[in-house]
């Protein structure tokens, strides 16, 4: 969507494969490195992006899950906790923080982070999880406070459930192993599975939620900074 509206892209991910594939397809330029747990990958991946599209204005960490992150207290053992951590909060602090030096010198920028709506409707099943993006969402807030008089703009975006290939591959699954259509299965399943209240009855697709950081990264946002925005369909557990 970035690319449409004719902003210049770099994109980021550890499979260098994946990263480079993508960033063809779509016209963007890929950066690949492991915000996870390296620091130099961090500001390697912010140095080469700020030249590939000749300054850089805008950063969006979209930190995508480990699985283990979505664990009971109980079952959450230190090494759940510690590569939660690693994943969801240090990934976006360490690129944050790299990029913030350069935004300021740019002029000033967006910041957009990816929290999840379950921090203002915490689950016992997702316990790290939530503590942990918890943290981004306050990180972000206070990125905005300590740097808006510097020209930088700080949101984070709070995702309910959204039909990534992930989902959309488990709906093609579910269906076939269960002998029903794909059709209107995993909405059938929000409130009789998972337990989720969607105002809206349906996932949310993953362009609804790239208009709304396209829009956050944009000078359309000029006076918004500091908040956390549900795009979640009106969910609650």
């Amino acid at each position: 969507m970035l690319v449409e509206e004719g902003a210049r892209v770099a994109i980021t991910g550890r499979d260098a494969g994946r990263a480079t594939e993508v960033a063809a397809r779509i016209g963007a330029v890929a950066v690949p490195g492991d915000a996870a747990t390296d620091q130099s990958s961090c500001e390697a991946i912010v140095r080469a992006a700020d030249h590939a599209v000749s300054g850089l204005s805008g950063i969006a960490v979209t930190a995508g899950n480990n699985r283990s992150a979505h664990s009971t207290l109980e079952a959450a053992t230190d090494e759940i906790w510690e590569e939660t951590f690693q994943h969801q909060l240090m990934a976006t602090v360490r690129i944050v923080r790299a990029a913030l030096p350069r935004l300021v010198t740019n002029g000033g920028g967006s910041v957009v982070t990816t929290a999840a709506y379950s921090i203002r409707a915490p689950h016992i099943n997702r316990v790290p999880y939530v503590t942990c993006k918890s943290a981004v969402a306050t990180f972000t807030k206070d990125v905005a406070k300590a740097y808006g008089q510097a020209g930088i703009r700080a949101n984070c975006v709070c995702p309910g459930i959204i039909e990534t290939d992930h989902l959309a591959a488990r709906r093609v699954a579910l269906a076939a192993s269960r002998g029903v259509p794909e059709a209107g299965l995993l909405e059938s399943m929000l409130t009789s599975e998972w337990h989720m209240d969607v105002a809206l009855g349906r996932l949310g697709l993953p362009e609804e939620v790239a208009d709304l950081v396209a829009f956050l990264l944009s000078t359309r946002a000029a006076y918004l900074t500091c908040s956390l925005i549900n795009i979640d369909g009106g969910t609650d557990f």
